[in-house]
């Protein structure tokens, strides 16, 4: 995990109930963003909900033209009784189950403004039950349909990092953690997030270059075997007033 004190995800008693709106209602931007969980990272890297019209700027699309504001609300209105049965579920630790909930929803939910806030919340709740399930790359995409959404919901940017961290993701681990500071500079956790992550990352990039070098090697052999010869045959001297490199040939 991202942070050393580590908690048990838990349903909120506080459940946030997204309301069915109108369509030229913009208030959705001003609601909660939370989506009825409670994580670690929620606490250590400070917080993810705001009333604040600033940290959310949804991605908005035309109303369908095929639905009248009465069906709009109805389907609004399904898929925030549904999402609150898949929030039961995760809460008994039945993943799979929140799961297709979850989903069912984002289906009940048609492409319109006053639905964004309620999918981009059930993509983020899917991410993290494919954490619990230990399936990272979904969790990770899962992320990114929610921030495509919200570019502002810290909490999918937390979970985002969070999965590519446990796949060994460490350079695009920061630039989520980067992410989060630019949205709200005052996250001490995120910083120290990226402290953190940043060796992991340097290690990564050697380790990848060592392993590139030996291919290089093995092929440069496999070649050079033909005429008796190997890459240790060739020495690279550097010049230490140019910086240029100069290959010596030895037996």
């Amino acid at each position: 995990m991202l942070i050393e004190e580590v908690k048990e995800a838990t349903a909120s008693e506080e459940e946030h109930n997204v309301k069915s709106q109108k369509p030229s209602s913009s208030s959705s931007a001003h609601k909660d963003a939370s989506d009825g969980f409670e994580t670690a990272s929620d606490g250590e890297l400070g917080p993810t909900d705001s009333d604040d019209e600033s940290q959310h700027h949804f991605h908005l699309q035309e109303e369908p033209q095929n639905l009248s504001e009465a069906d709009q609300q109805k389907s609004l209105e399904q898929a925030n009784e549904v999402k609150l049965q898949g929030n039961g579920l995760f809460g008994n630790g039945q993943y799979e189950e929140a799961l297709s909930q979850y989903e069912l929803a984002l289906q009940h939910a048609p492409d319109m403004p006053s639905s964004v806030e309620l999918r981009s919340i059930c993509h983020s709740n899917r991410a993290i039950c494919f954490s619990k399930l230990g399936k990272y790359e979904d969790a990770v995409k899962e992320c990114t349909k929610a921030v495509e959404l919200n570019p502002s919901y810290l909490k999918a940017l937390i979970r985002r990092a969070e999965a590519h961290e446990k796949l060994e993701h460490f350079e695009e681990a920061i630039t989520d953690m980067k992410k989060i500071l630019e949205l709200d500079p005052s996250n001490d956790q995120a910083r120290k997030a990226i402290r953190r992550l940043e060796p992991l990352a340097e290690a990564k990039r050697e380790k990848m270059k060592e392993e590139m070098i030996g291919k290089l090697k093995d092929m440069g052999n496999s070649l050079l075997g033909r005429f008796g010869m190997s890459v240790d045959n060739f020495k690279a001297v550097k010049d230490p007033n140019t910086g240029s490199y100069s290959i010596s040939f030895q037996r």
